[in-house]
């Protein structure tokens, strides 16, 4: 054995081992002071990650401390409108009020429920543009029933996040949706009734800025202005999303927002909607009130934005309120006679129509289920095996 060469290998070796396997300074010697076992990278990102979730904790404590404002805001409205209702009807007696509702002709009537049935329709595409946007193949009928249901039933109930959440769960969990998926639809069918409240509103403020006026003593500057604003910020969003593709984060999980040409379609059945809806109104107002359908259409988006920020089942209160104020100047008896009947064909008749379809729903998926268990249960019965 060669021990002289040994030695020189050792002597060579040994700054190596000392020095570690990078060949950095000694780790007794090293100025950072680190652990031996300790990786400076995965320390920085432990530490990173913890001032995030310290950040993230801080901001939920923040948003739970003013989430109350929101919500007495909301009832502060609902209760200011109730006085305020109350006022306008006080001089209305319940003889005034029956003949206002019942002096609406056939013609007026059908044409409400011809309307009425255009507006739901338009509902169901706003489910189809969202199933279309996250890539999913629903069957247009079940689509249908689950748009129809859930807004009627919402509508009347109120909590729409609750109330047309779980009728849609319950008819799109068959399709194999889950429930992150099905909060995604609902998110970008919000998006479609915005989009097209926005485009209507802010259209109807500038054409119609000098009679809008005289109804909400407002200027006709005001009202161009306000119009204006909006639909600057509709385009806005359209830009917005042509650019890139965009996505909004909720509650920890990400959603693709539509392009600029679903976009455009979810603003064309928006718009669609809010005026199909702004029209069963209309036909219903007593003969001779000289509005403009251009002009009541904005009249009916304002009413229809406060009355959803007031969190009221359809407004309910709220929504009458706002149009009998800006309808002061035509028979306050008529004016509430149709209103009362624009709930029962908007949101009475379809709430009804909407339970028995729920109802024939489930007794089908029952009657489709029981075939299939039948053979299951009979073979189980004669198989000899213990």
């Amino acid at each position: 054995m060669n021990f002289a060469s040994q030695d020189k290998n050792l002597a060579r070796a040994q700054p190596l081992r000392d020095a570690g396997a990078s060949g950095g300074p000694p780790r007794d010697e090293d100025p950072a002071g680190q652990d031996p076992g300790s990786d400076p990278g995965a320390a920085q990102a432990r530490q990173d990650a913890e001032m995030h979730q310290g950040a993230e904790a801080h901001h939920a404590r923040h948003r739970r401390r003013y989430a109350w404002l929101g919500t007495l805001a909301s009832v502060v409205l609902f209760l200011i409108s109730l006085g305020v209702l109350g006022k306008l009807v006080s001089t209305v007696t319940w003889a005034e009020l029956r003949t206002a509702f019942l002096a609406a002709t056939p013609n007026q009537i059908g044409l409400a429920i011809a309307l009425v049935v255009v507006s739901y329709l338009f509902l169901t595409c706003y489910d189809a543009l969202a199933l279309r946007q996250l890539k999913l193949k629903v069957p247009y009928r079940t689509t249908a029933l689950a748009s129809f249901t859930s807004y009627a039933v919402s509508f009347n109930l109120g909590f729409p996040l609750l109330t047309a959440g779980t009728v849609r769960y319950w008819i799109y969990s068959g399709q194999g949706l889950s429930p992150g998926r099905i909060a995604a639809l609902t998110i970008v069918a919000g998006f479609t009734f915005w989009l097209g409240m926005g485009a209507v509103l802010g259209i109807s403020l500038i054409r119609e800025a000098e009679p809008l006026s005289h109804l909400t003593y407002t200027s006709a500057l005001f009202n161009q202005g306000l119009g204006a604003a909006v639909l600057a910020a509709v385009l806005a969003y359209l830009v917005w999303v042509s650019l890139k593709r965009r996505s909004v984060k909720v509650r920890g999980w990400r959603l693709e927002l539509p392009g600029l040409k679903l976009s455009l379609s979810q603003m064309l059945v928006g718009a669609g909607d809010v005026c199909a809806a702004a029209g069963v109104l209309y036909v219903l107002l007593p003969a001779g009130h000289g509005l403009s359908f251009e002009t009541f259409v904005a009249i009916y988006v304002l009413a229809a934005m406060l009355g959803i920020a007031s969190h009221a089942p359809g407004g309910l209160g709220v929504f009458e309120a706002t149009v009998l104020l800006a309808l002061s100047g035509l028979p306050r008896e008529s004016v509430l006679g149709a209103l009362l009947l624009f709930r029962v064909c908007y949101y009475l008749i379809p709430f009804v129509v909407a339970l028995a379809a729920l109802g024939a729903y489930e007794i089908a998926k029952r009657a489709r289920l029981t075939p299939r268990e039948a053979p299951d249960d009979d073979a189980a019965e004669s198989d000899p095996t213990p």
